[in-house]
């Protein structure tokens, strides 16, 4: 990757960071009172993902229509659209850690970032469970 994709990578995750700061995204407790749903439920980030899935809806219809990024760089779209069994226990498990934890990835490396403490166990949980899958896929062949 060039000095330019470089940059513009910066910018964009420092924008995206931005977004997850001021919604609320990276706040633990401000998550897991909108996944309570049985208790006091707080709604507001039902907003920021409905945002968020049209901002994303839009962008991957742009990708699709075209062979390569803005900066020249080749797309890497993902290619399967079917239901599996390994998508559905990797859901289920994103699902149960972002409950357990209040935190997904980006808003946990945002949250590190802020000098979140609990942040780090997530990271360090997650580049774990990565450690582990890359492993399992090694050994699939």
């Amino acid at each position: 990757m060039g000095a330019r994709a470089s940059l513009v990578s910066l910018g964009a995750g420092l924008l995206f960071g931005l977004g997850l700061m001021l919604s609320g995204m990276a706040d633990p407790a401000k998550v897991l009172g909108f996944l309570d749903l049985a208790g006091a439920w707080d709604p507001s980030l039902a907003f920021v993902m409905a945002g968020a899935i049209g901002v994303g809806a839009i962008a991957f219809a742009l990708a699709r229509r075209r062979g390569r990024s803005f900066l020249g760089l080749a797309m890497q779209l993902p290619a399967a659209s079917g239901i599996t069994p390994r998508l559905l226990l990797g859901s289920a498990l994103f699902g149960i850690g972002w409950g357990m934890a209040g935190f997904c990835p980006g808003p946990a490396l945002v949250a590190l970032g802020m000098g979140e403490g609990k942040a780090l166990g997530f990271v360090l949980a997650m580049l774990a469970g990565m450690a582990v899958f890359e492993w399992l896929e090694s050994r699939r062949g």
